[in-house]
């Protein structure tokens, strides 16, 4: 069963809630985990590159822009940042940082949702966490 995880930030600042991504998102690199971030547009996108490469002196995050046009690296292990539906192999785990549902979620084991405190995202989060709840999500959250 596939799971959305649902992380609940008691900032409201953007910047807290990308670097949290980051920490996720690192984590699951470290573990050799294929994975998409889906974004709400290329400038969420680009600071988000911007800030894999920077948000800890000592990490190493391989990571690139998608655009379908161009299609999916051949390489393992890369960490892939899109506004599209996420490419084959990196349908596993998602990290959704955008304000919508994402497409295709037939082959995902997992996606994960960080929110920060802001009522407008959580009012937009509490409406996807009933679309995964009805299409048969096992759901967890986490107040951090």
């Amino acid at each position: 069963m596939a799971e959305a995880s649902f992380y609940i930030l008691q900032s409201q600042s953007l910047h807290d809630r990308y670097q949290f991504a980051c920490k996720l998102i690192a984590k699951a690199y470290s573990l050799g985990q294929y994975c998409y971030v889906y974004t709400d547009s290329n400038e969420q996108s680009q600071l988000l590159d911007k800030l894999l490469w920077t948000f800890k002196d000592t990490s190493f995050i391989p990571h690139q822009m998608y655009d379908e046009k161009y299609g999916a690296p051949d390489y393992e292990h890369t960490i892939l940042i899109g506004t599209q539906a996420a490419p084959k192999n990196w349908q596993a785990l998602i990290f959704n940082l955008s304000s919508k549902y994402p497409d295709d979620l037939t082959q995902t084991d997992r996606v994960l949702e960080i929110l920060d405190n802001n009522e407008s995202l959580k009012q937009a989060g509490r409406q996807r966490y009933r679309q995964y709840k009805q299409n048969g999500f096992k759901m967890t959250d986490f107040k951090i």
